[in-house]
């Protein structure tokens, strides 16, 4: 690990997303640590996608809650942290578990603004009743209409869904929305299920692009009409720009 720009003196933002953190764990404590050393006056972590918060509890005995644990790692590395959109559903703000001030941008105004401007007649759909908080956020912000699908998970990749008014949605786009697409199984299973009650073919918005394995393929191949992502992991799917949001967030930290 070598810095080539002094930064003796300055302030450093480390921007790292965090999709696939293994390999980029290491370099990124590093080149905390090596900020420091060289003279750095704070050093700010911008995380785009924020990695390990899914695992918030222990769903088996001897699990690790990598969430709080990671979050004990980077507190320890860094001055501040900015991210967009973490999973927080069992945590009130990412406050519970990081000890360092920490923003999390939310990314819902923007996907508001795309839906409106991209899509016809749209009516908004989220993958399960956890999701009906976030969703109405984003709803409302557009003055659209909204909805969740009632969803059973019986795997990783094995999802059966049902929409709680088929009828609602016929002569309007449906607009799936989710935070994370990961596996994209729920996306997968409700355009099949549309398909099969001969209704339009979906729009998937989604903030973070995770994509695992074949999962982007097999969305494509689902019959869904477009998928939109925010630029929080670079991806081909990438529409929504979240940069002025999260350089916002980084300013009004960089200023305390």
């Amino acid at each position: 690990m070598r810095l080539e720009t002094p930064v003796g003196g300055r302030a450093v933002i480390l921007a790292c997303t965090l999709n696939d953190p293994d390999p980029k764990i290491a370099p990124l404590v590093f080149a905390a640590a090596t900020a420091r050393e060289l003279g750095a006056t704070q050093v700010g972590l911008v995380a785009p996608y924020l990695a390990y918060m899914r695992q918030d509890t222990r769903f088996r005995d001897g699990e690790s809650i990598t969430s709080a644990h990671f979050a004990s790692l980077i507190s320890h590395h860094v001055d501040w942290l900015v991210t967009v959109d973490p999973h927080l559903h069992r945590r009130a703000s990412l406050d519970e578990i990081y000890t360092i001030p920490s923003v999390a941008v939310h990314a819902a105004p923007l996907l508001a603004e795309w839906i409106a401007a991209n899509v016809r007649a749209p009516i908004l759909i989220g993958p399960d009743r956890e999701s009906a908080q976030w969703v109405s956020d984003v709803a409302n912000r557009a003055g659209l209409p909204w909805l969740v699908l009632d969803k059973v998970r019986r795997g990783d990749r094995e999802v059966s869904i049902s929409l709680p008014d088929p009828e609602r949605i016929r002569g309007m786009t449906p607009v799936l929305v989710d935070d994370m697409i990961s596996t994209a199984g729920t996306m997968i299973a409700a355009a099949g299920h549309m398909a099969a009650g001969a209704l339009p073919s979906p729009v998937c918005v989604g903030v973070h692009a995770v994509f695992s394995g074949s999962a982007y393929a097999d969305l494509c191949n689902a019959g869904v009409a477009r998928i939109a992502t925010c630029n929080t992991i670079g991806h081909v799917s990438n529409q929504i720009d979240v940069s002025g949001l999260v350089a916002e967030a980084a300013a009004g930290l960089l200023r305390r």
